[in-house]
């Protein structure tokens, strides 16, 4: 049972959604901060340090089993120094403790529930328990930090270290060149991990992974590798047809509990909804297939409508709703029959629907069994009539921080958008973001905040938000030649150099060394459902050392990928991103100059295409960039395409354009 609604404990001067949701637990919540840790080191009790979010189906689980219970909060308020944190606002300090019940148990989760000294040093880390095993836990860990103290010190001394290593994954420099075999032999690798039968990676739990299929289209862009574009399609379709994309309204939940992405896990992020906005993009640009184009469209719909906050966009839409996971979403065959009435079995059959319910309780997850149905106008209006019902339920309830590196995604998937279907209101969204980001989340010239909660920035910035927001600025600079962009890009990225850093290891730390914040720096090198934070910088350093023919960055881009070479190619789908700017350093990169008062027509003309080896540049008029110098010639717009700082003859046609390309690629 609850506290007393009036009763509160120090989270109830928070402003996270997730933090505020258990504001009026009988834990003694703290929040994560230098003032809460030294009260448990004056005090020498052990932290209790519980991690999620607000949109965790699980994480309400255990509130509602185990912190709402006065028996359970009274164990943990006798023996510990109870804090929760919200792993969107501190990803730091979930990476460490993350990495803690990884190297405990093989495997991590959320909710995210450590034991540590007061030093932040972990001895213990799990996931959801149920209350009677949680009690037990924390009674024995009590006893132990009480009578063999000095055993379980020394155990948190060498699971940390374990932590400090494991953010270090480095191949030796015994190959240190660079070879197209090495795409080859990671192609297979790749393949070896594919679900031929449902699509995606082989996993009982399916995740869209983005940037694993963004590796796929581009290792097959030069030759179109027939086994990797039907993986690709194959994964793309079973997406947009199963459970975990919105039928109705648009957009993709986190993930599916099945293989056949049919059950999905209901809540809806803001970060794989624009990452898979730009996948959808790029492989309807790939394909040509317009049901791509269909889905990147609803999907842009569904942030719009749902996660707009009109300063930038929301954090999330949680799983459940009116108490229960997934309620909003699913549907039993009566109810679906008092909204179409006779054209109930026509709906239906299309999308699975049965009287006895496919899921539980007599419910229907909706899923497309008719793929041709895309294009059916009939199905269509049923879609609407439906969505309309069901905006009248009880709804999720969202998590309204605005995440700096979250909304720079959605600045890209926008700009992607804005070029792939020369739509302007697209870019302009784009630009908002951007502008919100540099105007209110910016301090100091290049000094960053993560997230902007009821009208303020908090919590300062880390290195994702340093670079997907220099990413979606070198994207939108591309889309538009809007010179001030891109050298705001590269002011980010001199103080991402100083502040990140670490010359001695040739490593980017994901906390800014101004700000540590937890007792380990961690070290973002893998990807996860979000790319490697440490793998987009490096990327940003390529092109941006290409642009502005910056020689040291370019250097120190390629060190870090031959760092990791044997790595990446051994274990591809853990370093997607890595592979794809690998394909960029061995591979023919091109550099897009385009000059004159066409300048922008011809550009638009140009990423119509799908080009993932471009790097774009130009203006109306000459620019001080490297690229630019000596290129722009008075009435005249013309395109320069080039490679490794040498030119080909100009042409004024984007189809002369693209066979000097094909040619160069080809030989």
């Amino acid at each position: 049972m609850n506290q007393n609604k009036d009763d509160k404990n120090e989270l109830s001067s928070e402003t996270s959604p997730y933090l505020l949701q258990h504001a009026h637990n009988p834990v003694h919540w703290k929040a994560w901060n230098n003032q809460t840790l030294s009260k448990a080191q004056i005090a020498n009790k052990p932290l209790l340090i519980s991690i999620g979010y607000a949109a965790c189906h699980w994480c309400h689980v255990m509130e509602k089993e185990t912190f709402e219970d006065p028996e359970a909060a009274s164990l943990m308020n006798k023996y510990f120094v109870c804090i929760k944190v919200d792993r969107e606002e501190r990803p730091d300090v979930d990476q460490v403790y993350m990495s803690a019940a990884q190297l405990i148990n093989g495997n991590g989760g959320w909710p995210l529930n450590a034991l540590a000294f007061p030093d932040g040093k972990p001895f213990f880390a799990g996931t959801y328990f149920p209350k009677k095993r949680w009690m037990e836990l924390l009674e024995y860990f009590a006893r132990q930090y009480n009578d063999n103290h000095i055993a379980l010190k020394e155990q948190a001394e060498h699971l940390s270290n374990g932590i400090e290593k494991s953010s270090f994954i480095f191949s030796s420099d015994d190959e240190p060149d660079f070879h197209e075999k090495d795409l080859e032999q990671a192609r297979e690798n790749l393949e070896s991990q594919f679900d031929l039968k449902d699509g995606g990676l082989a996993a009982s739990v399916k995740f869209p992974m983005p940037s694993v299929w963004e590796l796929v289209m581009e290792l097959s862009f030069k030759d179109r590798n027939k086994i990797l574009v039907q993986q690709l399609n194959h994964t793309l379709n079973q997406m947009a047809n199963g459970g975990i994309y919105d039928q109705l309204g648009g957009g993709f939940a986190r993930y599916a509990t099945d293989r056949s992405w049919k059950v999905p896990h209901f809540e809806k992020m803001l970060y794989d909804n624009a990452q898979l906005i730009n996948l959808y993009i790029n492989a309807y640009q790939f394909t040509g297939n317009d049901m791509y184009r269909i889905i990147a469209e609803e999907t842009i719909d569904f942030v719009l409508r749902e996660l707009s906050s009109g300063k930038g966009f929301t954090t999330s839409l949680d799983a459940d709703s009116g108490g229960e996971e997934g309620s909003y979403y699913l549907w039993t065959y009566g109810e679906i029959e008092k909204v179409l009435d006779k054209d109930t079995s026509y709906f239906t059959t299309a999308f699975g629907v049965v009287p006895g319910g496919n899921f539980e309780e007599g419910k229907n997850i909706l899923h497309r069994v008719d793929i041709a149905s895309w294009q059916d106008k009939k199905l269509e209006e049923c879609r609407k009539n439906l969505l309309q019902a069901r905006s009248k339920r009880v709804r999720p309830s969202v998590d309204d921080k605005v995440i700096t590196a979250w909304n720079a995604l959605m600045s890209i998937a926008f700009t992607a958008a804005a070029r792939a279907f020369q739509k302007p209101a697209y870019l302009n969204r784009s630009k908002e973001i951007l502008d919100f980001i540099l105007s209110q989340l910016l301090i100091n010239e290049n000094e960053l905040y993560r997230n902007y909660q009821k009208g303020n920035p908090a919590t300062h910035a880390f290195l994702d938000d340093y670079a997907f927001l220099i990413k979606s600025l070198i994207a939108y600079y591309q889309a538009t030649f809007e010179i001030k962009y891109l050298h705001k890009a590269k002011e980010l990225t001199n103080y991402v150099l100083q502040q990140f850093y670490d010359s001695t290891t040739e490593t980017l730390f994901y906390s800014n060394k101004t700000h540590p914040g937890v007792f380990s720096r961690p070290v973002e090198i893998t990807d996860n459902v979000i790319p490697s934070s440490s793998a987009v910088m490096a990327e940003n350093l390529f092109v941006l050392g290409t642009l502005y023919d910056l020689d040291d960055w370019m250097k120190c881009s390629v060190q870090m990928v031959r760092k990791l070479k044997q790595s990446m190619v051994s274990d591809p789908s853990y370093f997607s991103y890595w592979l794809r700017l690998y394909i960029k350093i061995v591979r023919p990169t091109f550099e897009i100059a385009i000059v004159g008062k066409n300048a922008q027509e011809l550009l638009h003309q140009m990423q119509n295409h799908f080009l993932p080896d471009c790097i774009f540049c130009g203006d109306i008029a000459e620019q001080n960039l490297p690229l630019l110098n000596q290129k722009f010639k008075p009435g005249q717009t013309l395109i320069y395409v080039c490679t490794n700082k040498s030119c080909q003859s100009p042409v004024d046609t984007v189809a002369d354009a693209l066979i000097q390309m094909e040619q160069i690629r080809q030989q």
